[in-house]
């Protein structure tokens, strides 16, 4: 159960916990000169009610405070702006915002020293109930085996250590883990989800995501693809700049077509259709704050596991801040096209706030 900020007074802290909620977010909202819909502000009420009956440890035979809050919604619903607001208040002191591919990679390198022991996963994830008594994950969603083991399990442990949860998602709990392959097995994630947390949906109104402008944007987009020559004028290489090198990665080559300091350029084929984790993209973005991406074309015309890695580089460069340049072949709306069915809807809202810069015959329009 969650304990509040050492040296203050837990009924004080408790009965405030809404009301602290509720101002921080009028404070952030004021300063953007944003104004919240009634979905978000329904959303953030019951994050604020549910935390505070958290802290206080009310439990009933009835009915029983749920251990976490799950919201979900379309892209640019403001769901990670809510928990964001909910988070940065909580009169919590052990306290965590994660984004979902850098807590995987946390908890894969965490799981490496308790090699050899018994269920490595569980010790993990009792020593991250030991650390933090409320935890956010934001944009949790599962597209592969792996991640649905190892998340499944993890939400089992976390519950039942009694860590408070919130988490944030494009999907509903029943639309989590849609591939028939592997679903059955994260079924029991789903129906715990289902009866432990408080399932809200944030759904509906503005995508606010839309409001972006230029100062706003993490990158460009251009289009359509020009010559290698006008990629380097476009990235205004410096002499230094050493082109077609050979980093590794994880153990594993990876090819550069040029490198300038803190920013690299690297082509599609070789971030995405050869297969690479979401620890290596991390990697790169850490040694690389600034990247360059050419050769972009219909997603729909790659096999389902290519698109996905792009989507996921997408996902982790957003949140980590890179400023990215992308080089398509193709318009924005034309990624999603091809035969191949992709989830395209958020990573498409994301792309929307780069800076759109069509060209003509390899040069600016």
């Amino acid at each position: 159960m969650i304990s509040n900020t050492p040296g203050s007074d837990g009924n004080h802290d408790a009965e405030s916990a809404a009301q602290r909620v509720r101002r921080h977010f009028d404070n952030v909202l004021e300063a953007r000169g944003y104004r919240a819909d009634a979905a978000q502000l329904a959303a953030l009420e019951q994050l604020g009610d549910w935390l505070g009956e958290r802290l206080r440890g009310r439990k009933s035979l009835f009915r029983r405070t749920p251990t976490g809050i799950y919201l979900w919604g379309g892209v640019g619903r403001g769901k990670s702006f809510v928990m964001d607001a909910f988070f940065a208040a909580a009169p919590v002191e052990k306290k965590r915002r994660v984004h979902f591919h850098a807590f995987l990679q946390e908890l894969q390198k965490r799981m490496l020293g308790f090699s050899g022991q018994r269920d490595p996963l569980v010790l993990v994830a009792q020593e991250i109930a030991r650390e933090v008594q409320l935890l956010c994950f934001d944009e949790f969603h599962v597209h592969d085996i792996g991640d649905a083991m190892l998340l499944g399990r993890l939400l089992k442990v976390l519950v039942d250590e009694d860590v408070s949860l919130v988490c944030t998602s494009n999907y509903s709990p029943d639309k989590l883990c849609p591939n028939p392959l592997y679903r059955d097995r994260f079924k029991p994630a789903i129906a715990m989800i289902e009866k432990r947390f408080a399932v809200i949906s944030v759904d509906g109104g503005e995508d606010y995501r839309q409001r972006a402008t230029e100062l706003e944007a993490w990158g460009v987009f251009h289009w359509p693809q020009p010559s290698d020559a006008a990629v380097i004028a476009l990235l205004e290489l410096s002499e230094q700049a050493c082109f077609d090198q050979v980093l590794e990665v994880n153990h594993h080559p990876l090819h550069l077509r040029a490198e300038d300091g803190e920013r690299a350029w690297l082509a599609f084929d070789e971030l995405f259709v050869t297969p690479r984790s979401a620890s290596d993209y991390l990697w790169l973005m850490e040694r690389f704050p600034q990247m360059a991406v050419s050769g972009l074309d219909r997603l729909g015309d790659y096999p389902q596991s290519i698109s996905q890695r792009f989507l996921n580089f997408v996902d982790i460069a957003y949140d980590r801040g890179l400023h990215l340049q992308l080089f398509s072949r193709v318009s924005l709306e034309q990624l999603a096209e091809g035969g191949n069915a992709v989830d395209f809807y958020r990573t498409l809202s994301r792309l929307r706030q780069l800076k759109a810069h069509p060209l003509t015959n390899g040069l600016e329009a």
